[in-house]
This record gives C-alpha cells, sequence and structure tokens, in this order.
C-alpha cells in the first residue's frame, strides 16, 4: 500500500516520504496513529504544496540567521536549572530551550533544527552551542547556573 508519512518514522522514512509499505503495518498502526495517509492524487498535490511552503519557510529562517550571526556571536545566554551539589542538572538544556531563550533574552528567533546539539547540556558553568545554516556556522555561549 501507498503511504505519505505525516512525521519522521524510524526505519520507514521521513516526513512527507511516499513509501510502499505493508498493507497491515499502514491500516493497522501508521493511519490509524496519525502518522500516515493513503497515497491518494489528491493526497500527494497537497503533500507538494505543504513541502513547498515549509521550504520557502525554511529559506527565510535561513536568511534571518544568516542576518543575525553577529549578533548570536555576541550573545551570552543565561539559562537557570535545578542541579545538585555535584553542578549536574537534573533536566538537560534541549535545543527548543535554547531557542526560547535566545528570544527571550535577545529578541532573535531561529528555527530550533539549526542548532548542533550531540546531546542535551547536562552540567553547571559554561558551554559554546554551534549554531548552523547553509554553511555558516555562530558559536553562542550559553551560561546554566544552578537554582
Amino acid at each position: 500500500m501507498k503511504i505519505i508519512l505525516l512525521k519522521d518514522i524510524k526505519n520507514v522514512g521521513k516526513k512527507f516520504d511516499i513509501k510502499d509499505v505493508n498493507d497491515g503495518h499502514a491500516l493497522n498502526m501508521l493511519i490509524p496513529r496519525g502518522l500516515a495517509i493513503p497515497a491518494t492524487a489528491s493526497a500527494i498535490k497537497r503533500v507538494e504544496a505543504d513541502k513547498a511552503q515549509i521550504a520557502g519557510e525554511m529559506k527565510v529562517q535561513h536568511e534571518l540567521l544568516v542576518q543575525n550571526i553577529k549578533a548570536i556571536e555576541a550573545t551570552t545566554l543565561t539559562i537557570s536549572g535545578k542541579a545538585n551539589e555535584k553542578g549536574h542538572l537534573f533536566a538537560g538544556i534541549h535545543g527548543d530551550v535554547i531557542v526560547k531563550e535566545l528570544h527571550a533574552q535577545a529578541r532573535i528567533e531561529i528555527d530550533p533544527s539549526f542548532i548542533q546539539l550531540e546531546h542535551p547540556l547536562k552540567t553547571v558553568g559554561e558551554h559554546v552551542v554551534t549554531i548552523e545554516a547553509e554553511g555558516k556556522k555562530a558559536e553562542l555561549k550559553v551560561v546554566i547556573k544552578a537554582l
């Protein structure tokens, strides 16, 4: 059965991919959970339009990031979190938290997908986070303090 994926699914494909999967897998798991829709002609046209819209939005986000690279590099974010006495945070600081704080503290908006984190920040102290788009890189200094 041909389906269109609505989300990234491990071992199946990425969002908006058109895949041919087993009927049972599609009808019993993917479609009822809202992870996919049947690949009809109208659905394919709608998905292509959605892809084009998202590509346009991402292009605008890339252009904004390129314009804001100097402002990002001059910014130092301060984030507070609960930590134990050894300085380990109870909850890691993810890219979406960094994006929210960057907007709140410096009025700079970026897409969370531009933040290059191998793993969440889990320790108190100073960290350098790389933000990258279109081959342009910026390094953001993030200071994490314990509450």
